[in-house]
């Protein structure tokens, strides 16, 4: 999934930029691209914050330290394109600071939306909730490590390669922390199969 190609608009009749010209054009000097730039990407880094740290405060400063770093700093991005898998190593790499900096246990709290199958139907609402709170317990047994690169694996759809180097590991050791993960939760929502 590559993010390059995405495009929206800047402002109402204005033309429809890509991420790397935004880059581009934010590295000139231009602060309504960056603005662009942090309107795009700031729910999918405060999402991943949110589920690596289990805290809203926690989460959202993580996301601003990150976004004013990346400005700070985006004369040093070598390639345009880049960009979008510099902040996901940026946002993993301040979370897993937070979390060392911590208590070991970080409670995770993740997306909770009821299916659709759930509306009007409490058991139904129950059982998913059941579900959810089954998950993030077995996200919170998960070392760091692990936990970042399942939720940029299985939530973000980032790539074993974009992994490793938002983690800086080698992509044998990713793909270990992923199975390693994948094998502990299937073991922990085996009961929910």
């Amino acid at each position: 999934m590559t993010t390059s190609a995405r495009t929206e608009p800047l402002a109402a009749g204005e033309t429809v930029l890509d991420d790397a010209t935004l880059v581009a054009r934010a590295r000139d000097g231009e602060i309504r691209a960056y603005e662009q730039l942090v309107l795009r990407f700031q729910g999918p880094m405060y999402r991943l914050a949110l589920r690596m740290l289990g805290n809203k405060g926690d989460a959202e400063d993580v996301v601003q330290e990150v976004f004013l770093v990346a400005w700070r700093r985006l004369d040093q991005l070598q390639e345009d394109a880049a960009f979008v898998g510099w902040l996901y190593r940026m946002t993993t790499n301040r979370c897993l600071n937070v979390i060392r900096a911590r208590k070991p246990v970080a409670d995770v709290e993740l997306d909770q939306q009821e299916s659709t199958g759930s509306v009007g139907r409490p058991d139904r609402a129950a059982e998913t909730s059941a579900q959810m709170t089954a998950l993030t317990g077995a996200l919170d047994q998960l070392t760091a490590e692990q936990r970042a690169c399942w939720l940029l694996r299985e939530v973000h759809g980032r790539s074993y390669d974009e992994i490793a180097k938002a983690i800086g590991a080698t992509t044998t050791a990713v793909r270990g922390r992923i199975a390693r993960a994948r094998a502990q939760l299937a073991e922990v929502m085996a009961p929910w199969r």
